[in-house]
């Protein structure tokens, strides 16, 4: 185990408990024998950490002490890499340069431990199904999702026949074959699912839809009997 997830062990063990804990318990609890315990109370103590105690009485956390972005554990790292890595290669240009952005971004506050176990994940992204060409730019409709805005596309159906409709675009799913956004249909006054490849134009109006995006989420979510997150 390297020093940094160390670090976050101890800290994630001190949120645990509420009153004071012995460096003994705290020793066990973490796996690492007492005299680096103390090493590393005194580290986190110098990053910033209000740690309270002394060898003998015991440790408590105070609150209000935000864990510092570079503080990941190994698994942490192969999860963010192994999606960014995903979004990177299927997701639209604007979404795949983000992905790669912001790893660079992780990886340059990284300590050099950690910084290795990004740089040399094993975990690969396998080659998928090609992706139908869309004819409009994804990160529009995105925005309209973002922005809660009413969309203005025209639509041509898997029979060729095309079609205006004004939606309300709430989500974006992602399949390995294809991208479907999910929405309220004005025309058809119910939920629809329109693949993007089959979206010939778009435009975002200037109208936001009168129902709060999470809130139409949830009413999908029930429509389609699909498990509500936590529930």
């Amino acid at each position: 185990m390297s020093r940094s997830e160390r670090l976050f062990d101890l800290l994630q063990a001190l949120r645990r408990h509420r009153r004071p804990v012995s460096g003994k318990a705290l020793a066990e609890e973490t796996g690492v024998s007492l005299r680096t315990l103390y090493r590393d109370i005194a580290s986190l103590q110098t990053q910033g950490a209000d740690i309270e105690g002394e060898p003998g009485v015991g440790y408590v956390l105070k609150p209000g002490f935000l864990l510092p972005p570079l503080m990941f554990s190994a698994e942490e790292i192969e999860a963010l890499v192994l999606g960014t890595r995903w979004v990177a290669d299927r997701a639209d240009s604007h979404l795949s340069g983000a992905a790669r952005n912001a790893l660079a971004r992780i990886a340059a506050v990284l300590p050099a431990d950690l910084r290795n176990e990004l740089d040399t994940s094993p975990l690969l992204v396998g080659p998928g199904a090609k992706l139908p060409a869309d004819s409009i730019d994804i990160a529009l409709l995105r925005t309209a999702i973002r922005m809660e805005r009413k969309l203005a596309i025209t639509y041509r159906s898997g029979s060729g026949e095309a079609s205006a409709r004004t939606i309300w675009p709430f989500a974006l799913s992602f399949f390995d074959h294809v991208r479907v956004v999910i929405g309220w249909c004005e025309l058809r006054e119910s939920f629809r699912h329109f693949r993007t490849d089959r979206i010939e134009t778009a435009a975002v109006l200037d109208i936001r839809y009168p129902r709060r995006r999470q809130a139409m989420l949830r009413a999908w979510r029930e429509a389609e009997g699909i498990p509500l997150r936590g529930a």
